[in-house]
């Protein structure tokens, strides 16, 4: 079962879509053509009004205060641990509020990683990581002696599966997979990846920063043993994240910071430390951004999600149809199953400057390497590409702007 089923499971519903007056910056903007959304996607309505609202009914810092506002600003910091849990099919207790994905990848190799990874354990990473799930464990082996193993690709993008296999053995301690590729949307064999690296005991990590938004998840039936998504890719707000942790795991890790509330007692002779998740959330967490967090993830759950992939994928096909009549353009990473990311290449013009009469037309896409500097190099795309990065507020008309546009671009550059 792949992840895309889970999120049919937890998630129908039939309402309609939800359409660009649910977003102020689009309902403002009506000529933009945002096709960035892996980088970031818009906001609804709803959190904004959630994150202004604590701000103006319930702003107190949290677990601390004598005061109805203290206690009301930390029920609803605990509701939101709750929302995320329930959104993720999770126990509470596991469900650590960190400031994005990249933090809790970090806290994550600096805490597990530091105190569980000796000298020739092996760690395992996809060449479609994100810097963020390949730096924090090149710094982790650097203080170990742990070695850092890649898994090559296919040609159409997705994980060797031969390859993978063949790297697996007693010393793999650790294999880090993302859910959804952000730079070709690829998305990995998940299920049968993490239950061959659960069958030489290593442990997993799945980056879900791109994928959740997108396929959902339930963290129970995954198998993999953390999990870790951003909240402005899920149309929340920035600096909040999530990490999901098995609590045997989170209950052994030692903590990464140091500070206010992840304590239980505190004397110059010593200190002791509050269980999990606590541990791992030391002074004044991002609170009115983990209320609007949930806002975003209530909102999300209550769409109809298998319309929106369907929706997704017709967008994704439509784009893909129209590129095949535009000469020297094609798409890179084809794997069947990929999510609603589109990585384009030229035959004679610079993504920078297609990105920049894109621009002039009102539409909004990413030009580079996308944080992925190992997979575009095992691409051999030193220019990086042109990434389309579509949403559920995308529409059969976004499409058309851009291929009509490109067309256009084309014909003066190349």
């Amino acid at each position: 079962m792949r992840i895309c089923c889970f999120m049919v499971v937890l998630f129908m519903d039939h309402s309609p879509l939800p359409d660009r007056a649910a977003f102020p910056l689009l309902a403002a903007n009506p000529e933009l053509v945002w096709l960035d959304n892996a980088a970031t996607t818009q906001k609804p309505r709803v959190v904004l009004d959630a994150e202004r609202r604590f701000y103006e009914e319930s702003n107190a810092n949290v677990h601390r205060g004598g005061h109805r506002l203290g206690y009301a600003a930390t029920e609803a910091y605990e509701a939101a641990r709750q929302t995320v849990a329930r959104f993720i099919n999770a126990n509470a207790q596991e469900v650590v509020f960190t400031r994005g994905a990249t933090e809790a990848i970090n806290l994550v190799a600096y805490s597990w990683g530091g105190s569980e990874l000796k000298a020739g354990d092996e760690i395992l990473l996809s060449t479609l990581e994100h810097h963020a799930n390949i730096v924090p464990w090149q710094l982790v082996a650097q203080r170990t002696g742990a070695v850092i193993r890649p898994i090559p690709l296919q040609e159409d993008g997705q994980i060797d599966m031969t390859a993978f296999a063949d790297l697996l053995g007693p010393r793999t301690r650790l294999v880090a997979i993302s859910q959804m590729s952000n730079a070709l949307g690829v998305c990995p064999p998940l299920e049968q990846m993490i239950a061959a690296a659960r069958a030489v005991g290593a442990c997993v990590l799945v980056d879900g920063a791109q994928g959740i938004a997108h396929q959902g998840v339930d963290v129970a039936a995954l198998g993999a043993d953390f999990y870790v998504f951003s909240g402005h890719k899920v149309f929340g707000p920035t600096g909040i994240g999530v990490l999901w942790g098995r609590a045997e795991l989170l209950a052994q890790m030692p903590p990464w910071q140091g500070g206010g509330e992840m304590i239980e007692r505190v004397s110059f002779d010593g200190t002791t430390f509050a269980p999990a998740p606590r541990r791992f959330e030391a002074g004044t967490p991002a609170f009115a951004q983990t209320v609007a967090l949930a806002a975003a993830l209530d909102w999300l759950a209550g769409q109809d999600r298998l319309a929106i992939a369907q929706h997704e994928t017709a967008l994704y096909q439509q784009l893909a149809d129209g590129i095949t009549y535009l000469d020297g353009v094609r798409i890179v990473g084809t794997a069947p199953g990929k999510g609603p990311i589109a990585s384009l290449v030229f035959g004679r013009a610079h993504p920078y400057d297609v990105a920049q009469f894109l621009d002039e037309r009102d539409i909004a896409v990413r030009v580079g390497n996308h944080c992925a500097g190992p997979l575009m190099q095992s691409l051999g795309l030193s220019q990086g590409t042109l990434r389309v990065s579509l949403a559920l507020y995308n529409t059969t008309a976004d499409i058309d702007a851009l291929l009509a546009a490109l067309e256009d671009t084309l014909e003066l550059l190349q």
